[in-house]
């Protein structure tokens, strides 16, 4: 297929974009490097089933353009601002790069008849649901952060063009994605701080927030599996049935660093900041029954990471 992947620059765009090559697509990639870096696309610059366009997908002329002269097929739609802390300071980002880019996605889907999308939507979407096993279904829907609210209205903006235009859609509602040219969060933020200085290291929160950690590689085999699916919406949370606190996070930063007695100093509360769920856990009985399983537990997942970024 002629592919579009939107964000493709990014963390999990550039993993999906090294699968969907090695399954003999063709892959056009677009990116604005808000988050996303040349240099996790810089080993495809070769590839003949690689093109790279570099514009704000908001910028829905110039989109419009690359839809018109690539004839896409199927769109991979992974931009946004993934950065939960930088939104809370400002929060126009997710307007612009999380909500407004799903919207200008789908217009130039719907302009140029293009009737296959997938979608990366997040946990937060759910709120702060402690004690609750979150399930796609019958849960009132009540995000907390900006991010989760944006993804919201994505997914709402989808349904009603997934439904008008005969589309067919996946979307996946991810926890914490962690793994190789990781940008930001959790594992990234304790390595350059223990790089810069291993006297001690400075924990957001209490270190008991405990969630589920998902390896991008797993995350990666999911979407390709079960990327071509029949009309309408079709809704997975994907993630591990494990989870992982903040301080074990810690301990394993430390002993693959073979840093040793390293004090951790603790800022306190049960968030890491205003809009941080400190806790949560998937019913992942639907993709469980659907046949795909994470290969990886939640501390392995943050293992392999840290193995992959020190």
């Amino acid at each position: 297929m002629k592919v579009l992947v939107a964000g493709g620059a990014g963390f999990i765009g550039s993993h999906l974009i090294d699968a969907l090559l090695k399954d003999n697509n063709q892959v056009v990639c677009v990116d604005n490097f808000f988050i996303g870096t040349k240099a996790n696309i810089e080993h495809l610059k070769d590839n003949d089933n690689f093109k790279f366009y570099e514009l704000d997908l908001t910028d829905i002329e110039k989109l419009d353009e690359v839809f018109e002269k690539e004839n896409i097929e199927y769109v991979f739609h992974l931009a946004a601002n993934s950065d939960i802390q930088a939104s809370a300071n400002d929060p126009m980002i997710e307007y612009k790069n999380t909500y407004s880019t799903t919207a200008c996605i789908l217009e130039c889907m719907r302009k140029h008849n293009v009737k296959k999308l997938f979608f990366s939507s997040t946990s937060a979407v759910y709120g702060d649901k402690t004690g609750i096993k979150l399930s796609e279904e019958g849960i009132d829907l009540k995000p907390i952060s900006y991010y989760g609210a944006a993804k919201l209205g994505s997914e709402a903006i989808i349904n009603a063009y997934t439904y008008m235009n005969d589309m067919s859609t996946l979307i996946f509602r991810f926890p914490n994605v962690i793994g190789p040219r990781l940008t930001h969060g959790v594992i990234f933020d304790f390595v350059k701080r223990l790089k810069e200085d291993p006297s001690h290291l400075r924990i957001l929160g209490d270190g008991k927030q405990e969630k589920p950690y998902l390896h991008v590689y797993d995350l990666v085999d999911a979407i390709m599996k079960f990327k071509d699916v029949e009309k309408g919406v079709t809704l997975y949370n994907a993630g591990v049935d494990s989870k992982s606190t903040v301080t074990r996070i810690a301990e394993i930063v430390c002993e693959k660093m073979n840093l040793k007695d390293i004090p951790f100093e603790y800022t306190g509360g049960i968030g890491g900041w205003k809009g941080d769920v400190p806790t949560f856990e998937y019913d992942l009985s639907k993709i469980h029954n659907a046949g795909w399983h994470a290969s990886m537990s939640s501390d392995e997942a943050v293992e392999k990471t840290v193995e992959s970024v020190i």
